[in-house]
C-alpha cells in the first residue's frame, strides 16, 4: 500500500513496518500524511516497506525520510534496524512512534552505546540485558498527557510544553537505565505523568525523534498530527 498526497514538491517517506489493516495507527498515517501534504503545499509519497524487504538498507536512499511506524514485534527486527541505523549515522529525517520508538532505543544502545547483548523483552523475553520491558500499567489505547522538555524539536512542533496524546503500548525503556542511555547524544524530549521517558531525539541529527505514544492518531479526529508535520517539513529540506 503506498500513500500519495498534496501538490507540489515532491518529499519521499519510507514507512518501515509492515501494514495492518487492523491497527488504528496504520489506517491514521495516510490520512495524516494527506493533512500535512496539504498544510504543507507538497507531495508525499510515501511507501510501505515491509521489514522482511529491507534487507542492507541500499534501497532506502532513495527516501527524503523514514518514519519507523507502529506494530511491534516486527516480522523482521533486523530490517526495522538496519532502517533506523541508516537514518541516524547518515542524517536523514527519522520519525519513530510507538514501535519505532522502543527499536529506535534498542538500536542506539546497541551501535551507539556498544551494547551489543542489549534486547527486547517482547521478541526476547529471558534476555539477560532486556531493555525494553513491560511498562508497569499498560497504555493500551490510552490518552495520557505529556511534559515537554523546552528546546527541543517536538516542544517547538507542537508550540507547547504540556500535550495530551493517544498510546497502544505496553513496553518502555527499564527506568534503571535511563542514566546510561540518554546524555550527550540522545536527549529525553518529553516524559509523562511519573517521569517516564515518552519521547526522544538525537543532538546534531537535523531530525531524528521518537515517541512512544501515537502522534499520528490525531488524524483520525480530523486534527493535522504537528510532529508528522515537523517530520515532514525536515524531509521536505532533505528532498533532493
Amino acid at each position: 500500500m503506498d500513500v500519495v498526497s498534496g501538490a507540489g514538491t515532491i518529499v519521499r517517506i519510507g514507512l518501515v513496518g509492515d501494514f495492518n489493516t487492523q491497527f488504528a495507527a496504520h489506517q491514521a498515517i495516510p490520512q495524516a500524511l494527506q493533512m500535512v501534504g496539504d498544510a504543507l503545499q507538497v507531495k508525499v509519497e510515501a511507501q510501505w516497506l515491509p521489514t522482511p524487504e529491507i534487507g542492507n538498507g541500499e534501497r532506502l536512499t532513495a527516501f527524503d525520510g523514514l518514519w519507523c511506524v507502529p506494530g511491534s514485534p516486527y516480522q523482521d527486527m533486523q530490517g526495522a534496524m538496519t532502517a533506523i541505523r541508516l537514518a541516524r549515522e547518515q542524517h536523514i529525517p527519522f520519525l519513530g512512534t510507538c514501535g519505532g520508538f522502543q527499536h529506535a532505543l534498542l538500536e542506539f544502545a546497541r551501535n551507539g552505546l556498544g551494547w551489543s547483548d542489549a534486547e527486547h523483552a517482547e521478541s526476547a523475553p529471558d534476555a539477560p540485558n532486556a531493555i525494553i520491558a513491560p511498562l508497569s500499567c499498560s497504555l493500551v489505547d490510552a490518552l495520557s498527557p505529556i511534559h515537554l522538555l523546552p528546546d527541543t524539536l517536538i516542544a517547538r512542533a507542537y508550540g507547547r510544553l504540556e500535550i495530551e496524546e493517544r498510546y497502544h503500548c505496553r513496553y518502555g525503556l527499564v527506568r534503571e537505565l535511563e542514566q546510561q542511555v540518554f546524555g550527550a547524544a540522545m536527549k529525553i524530549s518529553g516524559r509523562g505523568p511519573e517521569g517516564e521517558v515518552r519521547s526522544m531525539e538525537l543532538e546534531g541529527h537535523p531530525f531524528f525523534v521518537a515517541t512512544l505514544f501515537q502522534p499520528e492518531r490525531a488524524a483520525l479526529l480530523g486534527r493535522t498530527p504537528a510532529l508528522i508535520k515537523a517530520f515532514a517539513q525536515a524531509c521536505r529540506g532533505n528532498a533532493r
